[in-house]
């Protein structure tokens, strides 16, 4: 996961995309593997690019297992 960078409590990665659509059909799916977990990220959208951070409201916003284990779900959706 070495994309992946923990600052102030939270994992942190930013993605980029060829166009806007293929950003957004990227979140969805990202959408869909968080609503499975019921672990929502932090995230942000400005055309191509997406930023995206975890941390574990319920232990206190810190970065948690969950919150690797969701990043690796990620990855593995951006390799897609």
């Amino acid at each position: 996961m070495s994309n992946w960078q923990e600052k102030s409590n939270k994992l942190y990665r930013l993605f980029r995309f060829r166009d806007f659509t293929e950003a957004f059909s990227f979140m969805t799916r990202v959408a869909q593997e968080a609503e499975k977990m019921d672990h929502h990220p932090e995230w942000k959208n400005a055309y191509n690019v997406v930023e995206i951070w975890l941390s574990t409201h319920d232990a206190g916003d810190v970065v948690t297992e969950k919150d690797h284990t969701l990043a690796k779900r990620i990855d593995a959706l951006f390799d897609y």
